[in-house]
């Protein structure tokens, strides 16, 4: 293999590669996956490769180094099949406008060198696979081009090359983003050494034991256990838990979690190839080189049209032995109607999919949504916002204050943090319009809770360990209310005054108001099947499952847990649709026979979906639903239409009762009728596909019980 540099900017570097054909690909794989590395393109027919990076020397040095230790043929994605070049639009699209000028002898050697590639495609295809689309395509020209009809052939060549363009370079745009993706990692690592000393490393050279240091805002780039330090730990990207927990010595933390306050020194369990969010861009890439085998409708209405095509031509040529008829049978080749007829029809709906507010990235994913039989989600960001409701308030011991004296002196606190268990406090306070409560400095203990003076008492809010260990109060008072709240799942902010209890807050993830009567209309439309899969502990999430009726709960679950229930499911024969929005979503995401991403997700989630909801509302399920059934029964109502009417034709082409231009006429007349039915599809209809849901129904009111009563 030669290799070199032929042109070079600060940022960008372009290698002439002689092998661009067979070792391109490895090549151009080994690159993307090098920190700090933008993008690669590669043009084999020009034997270029073009590299795109952050301009550092080390880079530079990395790129060098792998263009000549590609990685190993087997570790390299293969494309389904290669990427078409825009320049074939271009020829195919002159050579139709041509054959519309030049004289017939040149018109026809012209014509006849545009469509011999698909015709010698499709002999492949038939002669390794048998009767396929690729086959499909070569009739489509074969037919035209038997009858010298170089315009119809050219037209078909142009539309194929046109379509066959745009599908495969969308889809190795998705790829390339979300191998992009996968590979976010740190330049760099903070390692603590053996005297005491910081020093910066690369994230290849830290070795299992290091002792890793984060910050606030850092993510934390190994599997590992808390050497020292407290803080707070969002592992929402990983874990899927909404709330950040607290850390401190002896507690494990994932890598991709983010530091949101205080510091770590993390002693480095797993690194590499081997942490959490490595291990999940490892099933996502066996995704990729493994794709669904859902077959798309289109596709197999197709495989149904060769045989009646060559079964017929067969027929009538051996019991008449007239190319006459012969002619006219294969006029009625079934093949415009549904090769046209169907991706209209799909896209169209997915038109009026956008107009609804989904964005469906492929026909495939719009026809599996209708057969879709089990609906799984993970509970963070889907069934529930980002976000908690305070949902009881109760004072276990006398005191002076009311309910909403003791909101109003929590929030007065809480507001000097982001928490999200302080901001639900400080909202509920807001709306109520509470009155804040003049205090001194507050205090912060990283992980545990927050604390003030005010009118001379000391005021501690926290969590049940940080008042009860650190501070010694007493919950003697408050076991019953704390074990009925924490039986119902919810979460518990606690408020001592002088080391006396005074106020137990309960909260709750703020369920999405139209999750219940969605989730009522897809079982309406056939679904018999909806489940959740969540990292909260049991009471929490059968408390949300009770209250949305849903059939089953998974909970305490990892992040490769999700794949893995998805794969369970689908082993029993379920159809199943995965609804994620997250960067751990994205192996059941893709795991699911189709994926469903919330407008707010990772950018991992929203490469790996088939489906992007574009309003930040559950109710575009029940209209993808209903969508996806009434384009199916299109597409087979025109399908058995063109059917029925072109068989008519047919027998009467065979029974020589038509003459070859009728026989055109009347096909193409049917072509064109099914086309238009199929482009009526995208008008919006007058009310919504959710007309019909029910109101939502109201959650309780927060308990205002105290323990008198």
């Amino acid at each position: 293999m030669t290799i070199r540099i032929v042109h070079e900017t600060p940022k960008r570097l372009r290698f002439r590669v002689r092998d661009a054909a067979t070792m391109g690909q490895r090549i151009a794989a080994t690159i993307e996956a090098l920190p700090g590395v933008s993008s690669v393109r590669l043009n084999a027919h020009a034997k270029s490769l073009v590299v795109y990076h952050d301009g550092d020397r080390r880079t530079r040095a990395s790129i060098v180094r792998a263009v000549s230790h590609p990685a190993p043929a087997d570790a390299v994605p293969a494309a389904e099949e290669e990427t078409p070049d825009l320049g074939h639009v271009f020829v195919s699209g002159g050579i139709l406008l041509a054959s519309f000028i030049l004289p017939p002898p040149l018109r026809a050697l012209i014509s006849a060198a545009n469509v011999a590639p698909v015709l010698v495609r499709g002999a492949r295809n038939l002669a390794g696979r048998g009767l396929t689309v690729e086959v499909l395509d070569a009739i489509a020209i074969t037919l035209p081009a038997f009858r010298r009809d170089w315009r119809t052939a050219n037209f078909t060549r142009f539309l194929l090359d046109l379509g066959g363009h745009i599908e495969a370079s969308t889809s190795a745009r998705s790829d390339t983003l979300l191998r992009n993706l996968l590979k976010a990692r740190p330049d760099a690592v903070t390692i603590e050494t053996d005297d005491g000393a910081l020093r910066s490393i690369p994230y290849d050279e830290v070795t299992e034991g290091a002792r890793v240091v984060v910050n606030t805002g850092d993510r934390i780039p190994v599997d590992g256990v808390v050497l020292s330090g407290n803080a707070w730990v969002n592992q929402s990207a990983v874990t899927g838990e909404s709330l950040p927990i607290p850390r401190e010595e002896g507690d494990e933390v994932l890598s991709g979690s983010v530091v949101t306050e205080g510091r770590l020194v993390i002693v480095a369990e797993r690194v590499g190839d081997t942490t959490t969010t490595a291990r999940i861009s490892r099933y996502i890439l066996e995704g990729l080189t493994d794709p669904s085998g859902i077959q798309s409708e289109s596709h197999r209405l197709a495989d149904r049209r060769v045989f009646i095509t060559l079964a017929s031509g067969a027929a009538v040529f051996a019991a008449t032995g007239d190319w006459r008829r012969l002619e006219s049978v294969f006029l009625v080749d079934y093949s415009c109607a549904v090769k046209f007829g169907t991706p209209i029809a799909v896209k169209s709906a997915m038109y009026r999919a956008a107009k609804e507010g989904c964005l469906i990235k492929s026909g495939r994913a719009l026809e599996t949504v209708g057969s879709v039989d089990t609906v799984v989600f993970d509970k963070t960001g889907t069934l529930t916002h980002n976000t908690l409701e305070v949902t009881d308030i109760h004072r276990p011991t006398d005191s002076n204050l009311d309910d909403e004296a003791l909101l109003a002196l929590v929030a007065s606190l809480a507001e000097h943090t982001s928490h999200p268990v302080a901001a639900a406090v400080v909202d509920v306070a807001r709306r109520r319009h509470l009155a804040h409560i003049s205090h001194e400095e507050v205090d912060f203990l990283v992980g545990h809770g927050i604390g003030s003076h005010v009118n001379g008492q000391t005021i501690r809010i926290g969590s049940r360990h940080y008042l009860e260990e650190h501070e010694g109060v007493s919950f003697a008072s408050a076991e019953a209310i704390i074990e009925r709240l924490a039986g119902a799942g919810k979460s518990l902010l606690f408020v001592a005054a002088e080391g006396r209890l005074i106020g137990v807050i309960g909260l709750r993830d703020r369920l999405r108001e139209e999750a219940l009567p969605v989730l009522r209309q897809l079982r309406e439309n056939g679904v018999k099947s909806i489940i959740m899969i969540t990292g909260d502990h049991e009471a929490k999430a059968k408390q949300i499952g009770q209250i949305l009726e849903l059939d089953r709960v998974y909970h305490d679950q990892k992040p490769e847990d999700k794949a893995s229930i998805i794969e369970a499911l689908k082993a029993e024969g379920r159809v199943v649709a995965f609804v994620g929005d997250g960067v751990n979503d994205g192996p059941a995401l893709m795991a699911a026979h189709v994926g469903i991403a919330m407008p707010r997700a990772a950018d991992i989630a929203r490469a790996t979906a088939d489906i992007l909801l574009l309003d930040d509302r559950l109710d575009g399920l029940a209209k993808l639903r209903v969508l996806s059934g009434e384009t199916l029964k299109l597409i087979r109502s025109n399908f058995r239409a063109s059917v029925g009417i072109n068989s008519a034709i047919m027998a009467l082409a065979v029974l020589g009762k038509l003459s070859p231009i009728a026989t055109a006429f009347l096909h193409n007349g049917t072509t064109i009728g099914i086309l238009l039915r199929a482009l009526a599809s995208n008008k919006l209809p007058r009310k919504p596909a959710v007309a019909r849901l029910a109101a939502p129904r109201k959650l309780p009111a927060p308990s205002r019980q105290s323990a008198m009563n």
